[in-house]
């Protein structure tokens, strides 16, 4: 009998047995061993602390052992009474139908609720406290029993409607994905770069070894006078920036009558060991800057960046300040951290044994890998964007639907060892650049002499590059600034179309006293921030030209867009 044709106990047992393997393999060796020592750690500490309370801990594990001798009285007696969940896991009736489930869930959340407790309790703090919460967490929510095909009862009635072709379709899900390397969170197969995602018209101008130039043909008679350079994060694929029409950033900017270039990052390989940040700066943003005068003829341009792109276009603009260099006449920092003081959940990373473990297994690798920068971000959100899809790819059988973001999001890319630990060193660890000791392209950086004007967007509900700290940017750059707060998170809240008309953003808050006055100040407006942003770019100069070909004789079409760095998988 095949691993296909074994009877639905055998495969619940397999599927299980296999889920464990698969979350294995996604993560190589050594971050499967960081995983494993940073919980025991973790536990050693959540176990010993609680003696400087014993009272304390007493009354909280009593509580939970009369809860749960209710819990299970009340099976017994045929009186469980349900309770609304607490928890979206937990919201389909199949959990309250039969009371052994309605028993295993609420179990569950007793279990829970009195780990997360427990870490409260035990006094440490800052990234201490944060990193003790995040594993309990993580732990937590790996625990579910939703995760486990034989304790859910959405997987168990989804295999008796299918005949158990759920549980076949499921464990054909899996072995797909061991041999991917990751979890499949969109239908993949409804995307292909260039046809129904990162359309946009333009062509690249320029390749070197590190990033390609593209130019997007206009689409208005004139154009603002100044082109305008986007600079993705060197940490993903640029085309989050250029998804679908009807959500392109690109495309929406050529429409309000821009020349727009785009650098397209390259994906390392271990060759690029030695590449570091000067370098991304040097051969990347400072010679974009320099082809996109050479190419439109202007003196001045506008620069937009995002999240890491962003802190290299602030090192940028530390070095050409140096150099007396103004082409670049004003900046837009989307979601950027200057400042590196609180990163945010991310700091259950950044503990010094952590940072120096990683950086020899980097310096080895010649990479940071791409799959396990995804992997720890995605911790962040696990629920969401791991256990989800083990129950739903694994367990019920079912194929993700198509969602360009989740697509994006499933094409890494990786980092060259050196930039990798510089970026992590200079910028989290020691925060360099803003306290005035980062040194880039043999030039000290002293963000407050930077003096081009300067647009910052956050996002709220930002969990990597947290509002509140991006604000302290408006603090360290010497020219006019304009701070505005977007609803949502990292990514949609960048991402919103003004045609959409959803979410929000605040504008117009005082400046100087800090992120809580200026939200205490500032004004709410319906909508994208989009068009806000443009019109601040509309009053650095609204000059207009004839729209520009693309290309020039100097620098020929290489190829359309989006490219061919771009389309490089890991």
């Amino acid at each position: 009998m095949t691993e296909s044709q074994q009877p639905p106990a055998q495969l619940i047992e397999s599927m299980n047995a296999e889920s464990k393997k698969l979350l294995q393999g996604m993560m190589r060796s050594e971050d499967t061993a960081e995983i494993v020592h940073n919980l025991t750690n973790v536990w050693t500490e959540l176990v010993m602390q609680p003696w400087t309370n014993p009272q304390g801990w007493f009354d909280m594990i009593s509580k939970y052992q009369q809860d749960q001798f209710t819990l299970w009285t009340n099976l017994m007696t045929g009186t469980m009474q349900f309770e609304p969940p607490k928890d979206r896991r937990f919201d389909s009736d199949e959990w309250s139908n039969l009371p052994v489930f309605d028993f295993i869930k609420q179990s569950y959340l007793l279990t829970a609720d009195v780990l997360s407790k427990s870490t409260d309790a035990i006094p440490v703090e800052g990234s201490d406290k944060e990193k003790l919460k995040f594993y309990t967490q993580y732990f937590i929510d790996a625990m579910s029993p939703t995760n486990f095909a034989a304790l859910n009862p959405d997987v168990l009635k989804e295999a008796v409607d299918t005949q158990g072709q759920s549980l076949m379709d499921g464990f054909q899900n899996m072995l797909t994905d061991l041999d991917k390397g990751r979890i499949t969170m969109t239908d993949e197969a409804a995307f292909t770069l260039g046809e129904n995602i990162g359309v946009t018209e333009g062509a690249v101008v320029f390749r070197n070894h590190l990033f390609e130039l593209i130019q997007y043909a206009p689409s208005t008679e004139t154009v603002h006078k100044r082109p305008l350079l986007i600079i993705p994060p060197c940490i993903n694929k640029f085309y989050i920036l250029d998804l679908q029409p009807q959500n392109s950033f690109v495309k929406w900017c050529v429409d309000q009558g821009n020349t727009v270039f785009l650098i397209s990052w390259a994906n390392p390989t271990p060759e690029y060991k030695d590449i570091g940040w000067d370098d991304y700066v040097a051969d990347g943003l400072l010679e974009a800057n320099r082809v996109v005068k050479e190419i439109t003829g202007e003196k001045k341009m506008n620069a937009v960046a995002w999240c890491v792109g962003g802190t290299l276009l602030a090192s940028a603009m530390g070095v050409m300040q140096k150099k007396r260099d103004a082409s670049i006449a004003s900046t837009t920092y989307l979601t950027t951290l200057l400042d590196f003081t609180d990163p945010g959940q991310l700091c259950v990373f950044l503990n010094e044994d952590e940072v120096e473990m990683r950086a020899q297994q980097v310096e080895k690798d010649g990479v940071m890998s791409g799959k396990s920068l995804a992997l720890g971000f995605n911790m962040l959100r696990s629920n969401d964007l791991i256990w989800s899809y083990v129950v739903n790819n694994y367990l019920k059988g079912k194929t993700p639907p198509p969602f360009d973001i989740l697509y994006w999001n499933s094409d890494p890319t990786n980092l060259p060892a050196k930039m990798y630990n510089t970026y992590i060193r200079e910028m989290y660890v020691e925060n360099s650049l803003a306290r005035g000791e980062f040194t880039c392209c043999d030039k000290a950086i002293e963000l407050g002499k930077v003096k081009a004007p300067a647009y910052f967007l956050s996002a709220v509900e930002d969990h990597i590059a947290p509002w509140k700290t991006t604000f302290t940017g408006t603090e360290l750059l010497g020219g006019d600034v304009e701070f505005v707060l977007g609803g949502s998170g990292h990514i949609a809240g960048v991402i919103n179309p003004p045609a959409k008309n959803k979410r929000n953003y605040w504008v117009d808050g005082t400046l100087g006293a800090g992120p809580d006055q200026w939200l205490e100040t500032a004004t709410n407006h319906p909508g994208s921030w989009w068009t806000h942003w443009h019109a601040w770019l509309d009053r650095q100069d609204d000059s207009q030209v004839p729209a520009r070909a693309v290309a020039s004789d100097d620098y020929p079409v290489i190829g359309p867009a989006p490219g061919d760095y771009v389309r490089v998988r890991i």
